[in-house]
């Protein structure tokens, strides 16, 4: 599983591309099978830990067969930043241009152990909720005991995928020149819904300086 990467557009930066992952951890887990590959929306997360490239962490639902499928088979993460329309009439000759799309993703490959122990799957619970409740004025926290908690726990799966290999995909308008740019992004800004602004902002912080 490859996705088409011009030259242009390739991205190595890896602060950006950890940014991504940590501000939209909403992913995409692929793994491929014999027969139709097994596709589930999940949230994930990074975990530094093993060199070079780390692991992601996360669950499904013990009654998605997608775990049954995923144990060391090739699996890919994808999480899709932010993406907006652009249109022609935005840059210096628009007669000769064509509506595109600007967008940033990352896809992380890897191959998926499962976690099997009752006390690493209520920590990979833990730690996903820590992370989404931690900027909450008045955080949630887990507190299920005794049978209620065990049925939780029995109802999930949890996993780490070890990454392979990360390939990342920012398309913010490199093959064009620094005026054109400029162009897209005030349009982008003009536009004035929170996505378009999204891109404009990675637009300017990542694709100015190419």
């Amino acid at each position: 599983m490859s996705v088409y990467l011009p030259s242009w557009f390739a991205a190595h930066d890896n602060e950006a591309i950890a940014r991504l992952v940590r501000d939209y951890p909403f992913a995409t887990l692929i793994t491929a099978t014999n027969a139709e590959p097994q596709i589930s929306h999940l949230p994930l997360l990074h975990c530094a830990d093993p060199a070079p490239h780390g692991a992601l962490i996360g669950h499904v639902a013990r009654a998605n067969p997608h775990w049954k499928l995923m144990a060391g088979r090739p699996s890919v993460a994808v999480f899709q930043g932010p993406h907006a329309y652009v249109s022609p009439s935005w840059y210096m000759e628009p007669a000769v241009m064509v509506p595109t799309w600007n967008y940033a993703v990352v896809h992380i490959h890897g191959s998926i152990e499962l976690v099997e122990d009752r006390d690493a799957t209520l920590a990979t619970v833990k730690e996903l909720t820590a992370r989404f409740e931690s900027g909450r004025p008045a955080p949630w926290h887990l507190q299920l005991e005794g049978a209620r908690l065990d049925a939780m726990v029995g109802a999930i799966v949890a996993f780490r995928m070890t990454i392979a290999r990360v390939d990342a995909k920012f398309k913010l308008s490199q093959n064009r020149g620094a005026a054109d740019r400029d162009r897209v992004i005030a349009g982008l800004l003009e536009d004035g819904y929170p996505e378009a602004a999204a891109t404009a902002e990675w637009m300017d912080r990542y694709a100015r300086k190419a």
